[in-house]
């Protein structure tokens, strides 16, 4: 009943511009993806530093689970054939999650955490099983590219934000505020929204309303985590 409910409001909007009417439509769930008190307090400088090596230790976890994930956007699209520029783009954030598998190392290093002793929190369990769940190759190439662009774009509003005029973000926190939050990482996220933008333009409704959800799933599994980074978790 709900499905087809969701099916018939996707069917209204222009499929031009489908991810931007999902923003505007959920703006108040992004905003909590975005714009997360653990990601405000980063912002004004009161952050507890162990809840950013918590978000550390586990995000390093989640990393290593979002690989696979991408991988299977990057096959979905060689089978698609749709434009040769998407396997472009999703190549780069491939080759870009190496670095930062790397990068993660060297900040755990850095704050004394044993990422080997690290156990993943249930948040971040349920997170890394969605994401598993999106590399079957039932679900189409619409559904994980869109997938794909919210979850980095999810990191992308909410860094930035940290980096904006007036913020009080640690000075030993920047470095982890600019990987997600600089321009070029926005960029690539523009890019994967087009993307998604362009598929969703000719998707069926009900694959339009399977996207849509997983959009919703992906930003709960943010709040979801950003809490557990806080010490809040269910």
């Amino acid at each position: 009943m709900e499905g087809e409910k969701t099916t018939k409001v996707v069917g209204r909007f222009d499929r031009s511009g489908m991810t931007e009417s999902w923003l505007k439509k959920h703006r108040l769930i992004y905003n909590g993806a975005t714009r997360h008190p653990f990601i405000l307090s980063i912002r004004d400088g009161t952050v507890d530093l162990s809840s950013f090596k918590r978000w550390l230790g586990q995000d390093y976890i989640f990393v290593r689970a979002f690989v696979p994930f991408v991988a299977s956007v990057l096959l979905k699209a060689c089978k698609e054939l749709d434009d040769s520029s998407d396997m472009e783009v999703l190549l780069g954030g491939m080759a870009a999650l190496n670095d930062e598998i790397a990068w993660f190392k060297k900040e755990a290093s850095k704050w004394g955490i044993a990422l080997s002793s690290v156990v993943p929190d249930n948040a971040n369990v349920k997170y890394c099983r969605f994401l598993e769940s999106l590399t079957s190759p039932e679900v189409e190439y619409t559904v994980a590219i869109t997938a794909l662009w919210a979850i980095e774009v999810a990191y992308q509003e909410s860094f930035a934000h940290c980096l904006e005029d007036g913020s009080k973000t640690p000075e030993e926190l920047k470095e982890t505020c600019q990987r997600w939050g600089n321009e070029g990482f926005g960029q690539y996220c523009r890019s994967l929204q087009s993307m998604a933008n362009r598929r969703l333009a000719k998707a069926s409704d009900d694959v339009a309303a399977k996207a849509e959800v997983v959009l919703l799933s992906v930003l709960e599994h943010e709040i979801e985590f950003w809490n557990m980074s806080r010490g809040k978790t269910d």
